[in-house]
């Protein structure tokens, strides 16, 4: 992106942030202005909405997605309001919740450059699952000129071409209206593959110039009665698998005015079972000529690494395991030019680490947990570079991942440290061949202590499956390093107070638990970046005092989980609940995890051990923060409960 147009950009959005008061929210906007959503009535109406830029007579198609595009967005109200760049094309979407079901959009084009595009379209991806079978009938439709058509030519797999205001798209069960203020060309085409369909609205045909400005408003209203039938959830205890150590955290130190008040509140309030801190490697041994370790010894601490050293020292004394990661390495280290920004001129990431000095690198790390052992009583339990698989900041490929564990191990071995290596710590759960070399070299598997993969991507149930297996083979607990579900997230921050960015962060955590069986999920973060918690001028917003928010009470409720509770295999015969259960069958302690995407409904929880008497309910959800309910009893191995739409249940054993 030239300097120019994200200057341009950030005149363009304003401020970064400002944080109106959350109201009550039916449409799920995402920050990059896809609609992934209507609620109305507790029933989510699912579909994809998209910004998409054709080129090249449809060759080549770009859609708005996560993590392409310079993004703003902001709440006011019952408005949301997302400013994105793509192709120096400025897009301003305002979605405005009208009534139930029923929103307006109103898109806004501002070209920055003379632009060859073959259309813009404001698209809707409709899923086969709910379309396949629905009609589609075009509203107030008008001539279809000879000289459009040309403008956009025909694509494969259209269906339909039609100029009209708006289409009326149905089945038995469920509809949408889509209706323009005026008649434009509309193209309805099938995904081959996936056979979904796929509904173009034209914003802007052929090219666009400079200064050429196009705004276009569509009302959208869904219709359809969810699913409220009662749901079972069959339970059974007799095949344990991994414990549970709880959840727990990440405190990269980056913000030394907020971070403290954050870390403070969420430490005093919240149970935090494991920590992940950085090494500010850089910080400690910049220059190769020096030793840190006597330069430490003699009090020459730069403020960052004395801060990362209390920081760690702090969560030692809450008894928690500390991971140690380094993101930066010093310049005499690395191969090539180290910057702050972490991607290259030619497109890869980070830096590798030299080869010829592995053994002065080694020395380097140990130095500083040394360090951390003898002055501040701080025993790490964990060493790994951050996401060396993509080079945040470290880059590594499989094999020298699998060689520096074994190099590391040995000297960290060799200076009388328990320290192990974590195998992987990936940049999201994609990342699983980065740890094949290590897997097919038994000579590291005495260093390994941990496999790890960060959360941001690849939540498949296949991928997740592939890190149960790795740490399986090792016998070594899983660990999720990282844990959320958009790693761009502090560019646009108002997202984090959003009911639904909340509701599918637990529920991949809970889907997180199922299928893979973690030892520990740690929090990305709990500090001031990705901040749970809101006010006392976190992202800016000095308008209220610091306080948390629904994703706070989710994982505070999740946190409070007794320890050590071996994760136990359930089923649901809903599509909308993600549940998992967890249990101790000689300490008679159980404790049950659910999130229901749908409206609220009667649960029968089967399959419970007899002697289980009764269940103390948990809530969160938009206007409950963990709050205590009733004590369900359970009879004859039985529980029957009820819960709401879009909300976060647990159910503990007392």
């Amino acid at each position: 992106m030239r300097l120019s147009y994200l200057i341009s950009f950030i005149l363009f959005t304003g401020a970064f942030f400002t944080h109106p008061a959350l109201l009550p929210a039916q449409t799920e906007v995402q920050a990059w202005g896809n609609i992934t959503g209507i609620r109305a009535n507790g029933q989510l109406h699912r579909f994809e909405s998209s910004l998409r830029i054709v080129k090249n007579d449809w060759n080549t198609e770009r859609a708005s997605a996560r993590e392409r595009l310079w993004t703003n967005y902001r709440r006011q109200g019952a408005t949301q309001i997302v400013r994105t760049l793509t192709d120096s094309l400025f897009i301003t979407e305002t979605v405005r919740d009208q009534a139930p079901g029923k929103v307006q959009i109103d898109i806004a084009l501002d070209p920055h450059e003379d632009q060859a595009f073959t259309g813009v379209f404001f698209h809707l991806n409709l899923p086969a699952a709910s379309f396949a079978s629905a009609g589609i009938l075009p509203l107030e439709t008008a001539e279809l000129n000879l000289a459009e058509n040309i403008v956009i030519p025909v694509g494969a797999n259209e269906l339909l071409r039609v100029k009209a205001k708006g289409l009326q798209i149905g089945t038995a069960q469920k509809g949408m209206t889509v209706l323009a203020e005026e008649a434009l060309m509309i193209i309805v085409k099938s995904n081959p593959v996936t056979h979904d369909i796929g509904v173009y609205f034209t914003l802007q045909a052929g090219a666009v110039k400079i200064g050429q400005t196009t705004t276009r408003r569509f009302a959208l209203t869904v219709t359809g009665q969810g699913s409220s039938t009662p749901a079972v959830l069959q339970l059974f205890p007799q095949y344990p698998g991994s414990a549970f150590l709880g959840m727990g955290g990440n405190f990269r130190l980056q913000n030394a005015q907020n971070d403290p008040k954050v870390i403070d509140y969420c430490l005093q309030n919240m149970e935090v079972r494991m920590a992940r801190v950085e090494m500010p490697w850089a910080a400690w041994h910049p220059v190769d000529s020096l030793d840190p370790l006597a330069a430490a010894r003699r009090g020459e601490l730069r403020r960052q690494v004395r801060a990362a050293m209390e920081m760690a020292q702090r969560l030692s004394k809450m008894k928690m395991p500390i991971i140690l990661s380094a993101w930066y390495p010093p310049a005499w280290a690395a191969e090539g030019k180290v910057s702050r920004n972490p991607r290259n001129d030619d497109g890869t990431w980070g830096n590798p680490l030299r080869q010829d000095r592995l053994e002065a690198i080694y020395a380097s790390i140990t130095s500083y947990i040394l360090y951390l052992q003898e002055a501040y009583q701080v025993e790490i339990a964990l060493f790994s570079f951050n996401e060396a698989d993509l080079g945040i900041n470290v880059r590594q490929t499989s094999a020298e991942h699998a060689s520096f564990i074994k190099g590391l191990g040995v000297y960290m071995q060799s200076k009388g440290l328990k320290t192990k290596l974590l195998l992987g710590d990936t940049s999201d759960a994609n990342g699983f061949a980065f740890v094949d070399a290590a897997l097919e070299d038994p000579d590291t598997w005495a260093y390994i202590g941990a496999v790890s993969f960060h959360s941001w991507r690849g939540w498949e149930k296949a991928t997740l499956l592939e890190w149960r297996n790795v740490a399986d083979r090792l016998h070594v607990p899983l660990i999720v390093g990282e844990g959320s579900i958009d790693a761009a997230a502090w560019r646009y921050p108002g997202i984090f107070e959003e009911v639904h960015y909340a509701l599918d962060e637990i529920k991949l955590y809970v889907r997180m638990l199922a299928i893979c069986q973690p030892q520990t999920i740690l929090q990305w973060q709990l500090t001031s970046d990705y901040s749970p918690l809101t006010g006392g001028g976190i992202f800016g917003n000095d308008s209220i005092p610091l306080r948390p928010t629904q994703r706070f009470w989710n994982l505070k409720q999740l946190s409070s989980t007794p320890a050590g509770l071996s994760i136990l295999p359930i089923t649901s015969d809903s599509e909308e609940l993600y549940v998992t259960a967890m249990g101790d069958v000689k300490r008679k302690i159980y404790a049950f995890h659910v999130v229901n995407e749908g409206q609220g409904r009667d649960l029968t929880l089967t399959g419970l051990p007899e002697k289980l008497k009764n269940l103390r309910v948990f809530t969160t959800d938009q206007g409950k923060g963990m709050e205590r309910g009733e004590l369900i009893p359970v009879t004859g191995g039985t529980a029957r409960f009820s819960i709401g739409a879009a909300c976060f249940v647990s159910l503990m054993s007392e």
